[in-house]
This record gives structure tokens, C-alpha cells and sequence, in this order.
């Protein structure tokens, strides 16, 4: 089983001269994006125009896969799930109107997959579990999953900021942000707690995110 880690990201600003709204999600290049499935809004955060302002976010390498439950194109918290490695699978069931994954066994090298065999079509979820919560934070999106279909991802923490105040946390991302990231990290190759500076140039207008 691969090494299980946490990052603890906090990002600040400090009289930024202008109103910002930065939002984090997975959204990096993965064969089938917004095609097979479709990211999830991770975090929302408004930085001030003038003061300190802060926000963080913890993300940990523990991924799991969930049945979604959508309500106006935001997921909604999963009624069950099921954590998994990598190269693991598992399968959803249906027994009395109860929803379960099985236990995770050995998969295709690499991915991880699960199975929906509930007999209807299903939403399912890729997230991550953070330490102390049953639930997982959605990630990934997998819509209407047929009975007999199977679900797949190569799921690598690439996490992107962007500058736009139009999205709220856990909406679905139907299609790809129309104006290009600011900041995109991989998340496995940072250390366990970092701080970032969000700044503003004021002759051009123009938003960075640099480590402190």
C-alpha cells in the first residue's frame, strides 16, 4: 500500500488592493475529463481589499469512492462509501434500499475502479478522506454510471487556483474554467505545511501566488 500523506496548505494576503475570490479544484489534463467524468469545486475563498486575510485547506492521500447524490449541480454529502488504494476495486450493491461498496480487492495496476451492479444507473464520486471525517470530499464526478458499467480513475493530487467568484464549493465543473489557473501544484511533491502569498501587481492588474 502506497505511503499515505496530508498537506496542509494556507494561503494569506496582506492589503491586496482589490476584492479576490480564489477557487481551488482538481481539475488538472486526465484522459476523459469532462468527458467520462467532470471535477468538483474543492474550496471557495474571498480575500479583502485591504487587511489581513487568510484561508487554508488539508488534503489528504487517502482516496475513496462514494454514491453521489446531486442536487442542483452541487454534490451533496455521499451516503456511503468505501476508502481505496491504488490498483484497487471495489463494487456498489443494492439490497432493501441499501447502498454499499464492497470490500476493495486487487485491481488493474495503477487505477482504481469500482463497479456498479445496483441493478439502476448510479452517481459515483472520487475524493479523498481526511483524518477524523467518515465521508469523503468529492474530487471527481462520475454521472448517471449504468447498470454492469464500471467507473476508472488515474488520480493524481494537481491542484489549480483560479481567480473567479462563480463557483461555490462542491459544484460540479461541467466544463473546463475560462480563464487560465494562477497557481497549479502538484500535491504529492510539497511539504507537509506550506503557505502561499496571494498579491496583486497594481500597474497590471495581474494575480500570483507565490510560496512564503
Amino acid at each position: 500500500m502506497a505511503h499515505l500523506f496530508t498537506r496542509n496548505l494556507n494561503f494569506q494576503s496582506n492589503d491586496l488592493g482589490k476584492e479576490a475570490t480564489i477557487m481551488l479544484t482538481f481539475d488538472a489534463d486526465m484522459e476523459g475529463l469532462y468527458e467520462d467524468f467532470f471535477p468538483v469545486v474543492w474550496k471557495v475563498s474571498t480575500f479583502g481589499k485591504t487587511g489581513a486575510y487568510a484561508a487554508s485547506a488539508t488534503y489528504t492521500s487517502q482516496l475513496a469512492f462514494s454514491r453521489a447524490q446531486v442536487v442542483d449541480e452541487n454534490l451533496i454529502r455521499a451516503e456511503t462509501s468505501i476508502k481505496i488504494n491504488n490498483s484497487e476495486k471495489t463494487t456498489l450493491t443494492e439490497a432493501n434500499n441499501v447502498y454499499s461498496f464492497s470490500a476493495p480487492q486487487a485491481g488493474t495496476t495503477g487505477v482504481i475502479e469500482a463497479m456498479n451492479s445496483t441493478g439502476d444507473v448510479q452517481d459515483i464520486a472520487v475524493g479523498f478522506v481526511k483524518k477524523g471525517e467518515l465521508m469523503p470530499t468529492p474530487a471527481l464526478y462520475f454521472n448517471g454510471v449504468g447498470d454492469g458499467s464500471h467507473v476508472s480513475a488515474k488520480f493524481t493530487p494537481v491542484l489549480r487556483a483560479y481567480l473567479t467568484s462563480d463557483y461555490q464549493e462542491t459544484a460540479i465543473l461541467r466544463g473546463a474554467i475560462d480563464t487560465p489557473a494562477i497557481w497549479t501544484r502538484n500535491l504529492a511533491e510539497l511539504a507537509p505545511s506550506t503557505t502561499w502569498n496571494l498579491a496583486r501587481d497594481p500597474a497590471s492588474g495581474r494575480y500570483t501566488i507565490t510560496q512564503a
